[in-house]
């Protein structure tokens, strides 16, 4: 549950805004996201309300982006509920399914905060078990959406509230550290600092400046307005 838990809190990063701001009317996450967070805590029938919702969109709009993405973090989420049953095969399946999907959305809007973010937040988690071998480049692949969400939204990023910074800035740095990259690491952790102090990470950060490592008591999840 606690990696549930986790993984729900990292998704629930805010999106305020892309690189090309739309009508409120295009937030395609405000549908989605409640149902979807509800499922990953646990309740089927909403994960169900939240696929389903993608569906009918996807069936009119097959390139639909944003819902690719969401569509496709589920069928990731319950390809690690079904690992977590031993079903390895329907797994893999479902990985292969929903990782297909998420990189298909960034493919077709690689500049949309709302696809990036959402795919990176899911590969961060769900490589925490991962054997080395096989989580590094999906790590990678989730700081490289970070990184650019970053670069997307360099020209009005100290307009955010530290909420949105310290959460992205947080996710680079701690992803950075489990890369082995400690001189990337430190720097994100530096910078949230600085730009974000009252974000809720800034105690996570100054932990792991003073010892390399975060505790697990601080847990990794995102601090602030979603607990």
């Amino acid at each position: 549950m606690t990696l549930i838990v986790t993984f729900i809190a990292s998704l629930f990063l805010a999106f305020p805004q892309t690189a090309a701001p739309r009508p409120a009317g295009e937030r395609f996450d405000l549908v989605v996201r409640g149902d979807f967070f509800a499922g990953f805590a646990g309740d089927r029938a909403r994960l169900a309300k939240g696929m389903e919702a993608c569906e009918r969109v996807l069936a009119e709009s097959p390139n639909h982006a944003e819902a690719l993405v969401w569509h496709g973090s589920g069928l990731a989420f319950s390809a690690g509920m079904a690992f977590q049953k031993g079903d390895m095969k329907t797994g893999g399946e479902l990985w292969q399914r929903g990782t297909e999907e998420m990189e298909k959305a960034v493919a077709l809007e690689p500049d949309n905060v709302g696809v990036r973010i959402p795919r990176g937040a899911l590969l961060l988690q769900a490589t925490r078990n991962m054997p080395p071998e096989m989580g590094r480049p999906l790590i990678e692949k989730g700081v490289g959406d970070y990184e650019h969400v970053l670069a997307l939204q360099s020209a009005y990023f100290n307009t955010l509230g530290d909420h949105p910074k310290g959460e992205l800035l947080f996710g680079l740095a701690e992803g950075y550290s489990r890369l082995g990259n400690g001189e990337k690491a430190r720097a994100y952790f530096e910078r949230l600092i600085a730009d974000a102090p009252a974000s809720g990470q800034t105690p996570k950060a100054k932990a792991w400046l003073a010892t390399g490592a975060i505790p697990k008591s601080e847990g990794l999840g995102c601090v602030g307005c979603h607990k």
